[in-house]
């Protein structure tokens, strides 16, 4: 009874399937499941998700399904999951999905209700930052200071951080500008350096020089001019007498002091070799007699000369110094000192003259001479 009893519902299902399906009675096809990462390559911190979609899903009314994500920093909820970029170093890796139907409670029990799938992506080393260095101006005096400029790029934008060194001197700032004291360097090339670092303590480093231009050198010092020259050998009656021709010198040197008012002018009478002797007859006589007079022929020139410039041509008396020289000769030599000058250095073996001793002869034409000895 059992046996036909069997044979006739088996009999049943299999005309009943044949009537439904005209291929006949076939499994439904397994459940299948594909992953997609949003990116296949990120770096840290960046956001990336990845998807799972699941194919030939039974349609019964009482069917569910269910989702299971693993991975690193994998976070899942239903079809998609997002991964923790943040936390993960560098490198290769896979995020997992498995998918599971039947009837709740018994999802995956049977053959083709599970399937699973995996989303590869690269986690990339954050790129170092890259910089350039400047300064402006580069070419400085000692003791300048000069403008330092760096430009950091982050490829990824990453915060950046600056710094700075000199080779000599020293360099103030943090930011993408700082100054340069050249304050104590030596003059010459300075090296800069521009550093940057990013927050991943990846760094770079440019360089730059400047120059400190060695002082130009002090301008020389003034010297002594030699100006014109006096003759006093063309009137032998009178000769320490200013005429005409030294007049006209004269006139030329009380020009350039005008011109010159912060220099100073030195004259310099000098006796021919029978004056000079004359005169040391004189003073070795004065040694005897208290009151014996003595005349220097070449201090006399020169304090005459300097009479006539301070009276003829109003030249201050305080610029103007009179001295003896060793050179043989009826003359006077005038020169011309500039403030900063030093005449004993510039001209050296003359003798000042004292003027308390030495005065200054009145001008007298030689015909009003001639003619006050006659009515004499």
């Amino acid at each position: 009874m059992h046996s036909q009893t069997l044979k006739r519902v088996l009999f049943v299902a299999a005309t009943a399937c044949l009537a439904l399906l005209p291929m006949g009675c076939k499994k439904p096809p397994p459940i299948t499941l594909a992953c997609n990462a949003s990116a296949p390559t990120v770096y840290p911190g960046d956001p990336l998700s990845v998807t799972a979609t699941a194919g030939s899903v039974s349609t019964k009314k009482n069917n569910n399904v269910l989702y299971d994500w693993s991975g690193d920093g994998v976070t899942g909820n239903g079809t998609s999951a997002t991964v923790n970029t943040a936390s993960l170093a560098p490198g290769s890796y896979t995020v997992k999905a498995d998918v599971k139907e039947g009837k709740k409670g018994k999802e995956g029990l049977k053959p083709g209700q599970s399937a699973e799938c995996s989303a590869d992506y690269t986690v990339k080393q954050f790129e170092p930052p890259t910089i350039s260095c400047s300064a402006s101006p580069n070419t400085i005096k000692p003791g300048d200071s000069a403008t330092i400029t760096a430009v950091g790029v982050s490829p990824q934008n990453r915060p950046l951080t600056y710094s700075y060194a000199a080779t000599a001197g020293t360099v103030t700032g943090s930011g993408t500008t700082a100054e340069y004291s050249s304050a104590g360097a030596p003059t010459g090339a300075v090296g800069i350096t521009c550093n940057v670092s990013d927050d991943k303590s990846q760094t770079a480093s440019a360089n730059t020089t400047l120059t400190i231009l060695a002082p130009p050198p002090p301008p020389p010092a003034p010297k002594t001019e030699a100006l014109c020259s006096i003759s006093f050998a063309n009137d032998p009656k009178r000769p320490t007498r200013v005429d005409n021709e030294a007049k006209a010198c004269l006139d030329q040197v009380a020009l350039d002091l005008k011109q010159q008012a912060d220099a100073k002018a030195v004259l310099v009478g000098q006796s021919d070799a029978e004056e000079a002797a004359k005169t040391a007859k004189e003073q070795a006589n004065a040694a005897k007699h208290k009151h014996a007079k003595v005349e220097d022929f070449g201090a006399q020139r020169a304090v005459n000369a300097k009479d006539y410039l301070v009276t003829e041509q109003g030249i201050d008396a305080s610029r103007i110094s009179v001295a003896t020289g060793a050179t043989i000769g009826e003359t006077e030599e005038n020169y011309l000192v500039p403030a900063g000058a030093t005449f004993s250095s510039d001209v050296p073996g003359t003798t000042p003259v004292d003027e308390t001793a030495v005065k200054p002869q009145v001008r007298k034409p030689l015909a009003e001479r001639h003619h006050k000895k006659a009515a004499q």
